[in-house]
Parts: C-alpha cells; structure tokens; sequence
C-alpha cells in the first residue's frame, strides 16, 4: 500500500518540512520516530502526511527495500550559461497537507516535537493552491499530470524491491514575477509553450524548442516518461515561488528532466528559467506504508 497522501489532491494548505539527523542519533531511531507518526499510516487530525528519507539512510534500515536507481541529489545540475540546480539534501522529508491553515499548523508542530530529540529542523516552507490550479505566473500548472486513475502507474513502484514505494523530487524555486508578467501575454505563452487562458499546447509550427513543455515533456523510444506533480505556491508578494513536489516509480525521469530544462546534454536552456531560480533540491525515497509499520510502536492492549 502506498501512503495516501501523495494523491490526496484538492487539500489547499501545505507545509514542507526538512529534518537532519542529530549528532549521535541513528537512521533507525528517526525511522521509528516517522513511522510513530499517525499520518503516513492512517488519515488524521484534519490533515494528510507524506514521509520520505534519504535513500542512503533508509538502505542503513532497510538494505533490501530500495529499487535500483534512487540515490541523494548531492551534486548540483549544471546547465547552461552559468545556470545550476543546487543539491541541498537533507535526511528525511515531511509533507502535511490539509484543509485549513489551523490544522496544518498544528499537525506540523506535533510532528516537529515528535522527532525533536532525533532531527533538527532544516527548512520549513508553508504551500498554498493559489487560484485553485494555477502557479504564480497565472499559468495552470499540471495540466500534463495523468488522471487519478493512471496516477498510481506512474508514480509508484509496481514490484520487486520497494513496492508500493515511491521518489520525489522537491525543489523551491523563486520566481522573479515582475519580469515575468512585463511579458507581452503571447510571449510568456511561448516561454510556457501553452495558452495562459485555457492551458492549450501550443502548435508545433510557434512551439519554441526551448518552451517549459518541450524540455519537460520527455518521451523515450515513442513512450512519454510521466511524473505525477504536486506543486503549490509559496511565500509573500515580495518572495515567492512555486514548490515543485515530483513523484515517480524511477528517479532516472526525474533526472532526465532536470537536465533537460537546464541544457546539460543539448544547449537548449528551459526559457522558463530565465524568470524563475532554483533554490533547493532534493530526492526522498517514500516507502509503502507496510515498510514504515514493521517499524512503528506496537498499540497497547
């Protein structure tokens, strides 16, 4: 079973949580720590959570529980023109995700008091759907995610070592939005490579190849390799951005994609990141909910 909250989509209050090991503690004790936590096991308190850890520190708990492939972002992705993707890891990865801001609020500050003897904090990034289903450039973001129904297909390793466990990829990326929206409407569609009113794929004849659907929308051998994103905005009017939150069954997609958007292999740079800059970066391995209950406390009675 996968945990439930990476498809808990219309919940509009998020809050992203990074944690480091303390000096002394192990890899076990914060996975016993994560796994006592209601949410990944079960719905609760008005919220949803999703958990994940350093693919290195989950193989010291589970050596055989990893598919091949998931590894920490711990070199930055250099692109083009002096543009990179820093790596900014850290051990263990909480989302909480619900329908108001009170009870997001307080479920973070349970789980941040949970594991305060184990981790230290090192972010926090509070997320909202900002217009219902659009990032902070006006643009709908999404629109290339499979249904509910595919999600799973998608995102989720099917078999073999971590079923029903999946990778993200979390990265905070600041938008420069006033420069942005000084852009003639026709022209931010062609950085985007969609129409901004009704997120309608530009024709292939005024498709630029350097449009955020060109180098994002990754095919193989005829077969697009889909992610599942959860994205919100985040921030104030004066900084402000969009929380890219990727899942996928195989971390190469991920991959594949980043270096795409910034120009590794090809020298064709996203034009969307011209307006917007990657501030951290990070991949967390999220195992099925069976994994994390061998490892949680046991009820009484």
């Amino acid at each position: 079973m996968t945990q439930t909250g990476i498809f808990g989509l219309g919940t509009p209050e998020h809050c992203y949580l990074e944690f480091d090991l303390r000096a002394g503690a192990s890899a076990a004790e914060l996975v016993k720590a994560v796994a006592a936590l209601t949410g990944p096991l079960s719905t609760g308190g008005g919220v949803n959570l999703v958990v994940g850890f350093r693919p290195e520190l989950w193989v010291l708990v589970e050596p055989d529980g990893m598919p091949p492939g998931v590894r920490s972002f711990t070199e930055p992705i250099v692109g083009i023109e002096g543009f990179q993707m820093p790596a900014t890891q850290h051990d263990a990865w909480v989302w909480v995700a619900g329908g108001d801001r009170t009870a997001v609020f307080n479920n973070t500050r349970d789980v941040i008091a949970a594991l305060a003897t184990i981790a230290t904090v090192a972010s926090e990034v509070t997320g909202w759907l900002y217009q219902h289903d659009r990032d902070l450039t006006g643009f709908i973001d999404g629109t290339e995610n499979p249904s509910l129904l595919d999600a799973a297909g998608v995102a989720v390793v099917a078999e073999g070592a971590g079923a029903g466990s999946s990778v993200v990829l979390v990265q905070q990326w600041r938008h420069d939005s006033d420069s942005f929206q000084q852009l003639p409407v026709e022209e931010q569609e062609r950085v985007i490579g969609r129409t901004k009113a009704d997120s309608v794929e530009l024709d292939e004849d005024v498709m630029p190849p350097t449009s955020h659907v060109s180098r994002t929308v990754v095919e193989e051998d005829g077969a697009e390799l889909k992610i599942f994103r959860r994205n919100t905005a985040f921030g104030t009017v004066t900084d402000h951005g969009t929380m890219f939150v990727g899942f996928s069954s195989e971390q190469r997609r991920l991959e594949i994609m980043l270096r795409r958007m910034a120009g590794s292999d090809d020298g064709l740079r996203d034009a969307l990141t011209r307006y917007t800059t990657p501030v951290t970066g990070a991949y967390y391995f999220i195992p099925a909910v069976p994994s994390l209950a061998r490892y949680a406390p046991e009820e009484d009675g």
